[in-house]
C-alpha cells in the first residue's frame, strides 16, 4: 500500500472554533482515528502547536540559517496530519473527506514517493 500525508490547514483571519466546537472536532477526529486504525490505514498522526513556534533552517553561502517562523510567509499552516496507507488516490481521498469534516478545516492530500527499487 501507498502512504499518503493529510495535512490540515489552519487559515489566517478565520474565527477560531469556540471550546465547544473545539469539543466537537476532538471528538470527530478521535472518532476518524479509531476508524482509520480500525481499518489498517493508520500509520501517525499529530496535531502541531502555532506556526509562530516554528524554525525553518536553510544553507545560504555555506552557513545554516536558522528563522523563526514559516519562510515565506502565507496565509495558511500546517496544524496537523495524518500519516496513512491507502491501496490508491481515490482511497486516499475518502479518507481525507473524512478528515476535513472531522476537523472542520481544509485538508491536501500528497502520495509519499516510492524508494527506488520499491
Amino acid at each position: 500500500m501507498k502512504q499518503y500525508l493529510l495535512s490540515v490547514y489552519h487559515v489566517d483571519g478565520e474565527p477560531t472554533p469556540s471550546p465547544e466546537e473545539m469539543q466537537t472536532i476532538f471528538r470527530d477526529v478521535d472518532a476518524l482515528n479509531s476508524e482509520l486504525q480500525s481499518a489498517g490505514a493508520w500509520v501517525f498522526a499529530g496535531g502541531l502547536h502555532p506556526e509562530s513556534t516554528a524554525s525553518v533552517l536553510r544553507v545560504k553561502d555555506g552557513a545554516v540559517l536558522i528563522t523563526d517562523g514559516p519562510f515565506p510567509e502565507g496565509k495558511e499552516h500546517i496544524g496537523g496530519f495524518w500519516i496513512i496507507q491507502a491501496d490508491d488516490l481515490d482511497a486516499a481521498l475518502i479518507w481525507a473527506a473524512k478528515a476535513t469534516r472531522a476537523c472542520a478545516g481544509p485538508v491536501e492530500v500528497r502520495p509519499f514517493q516510492e524508494e527506488p527499487g520499491a
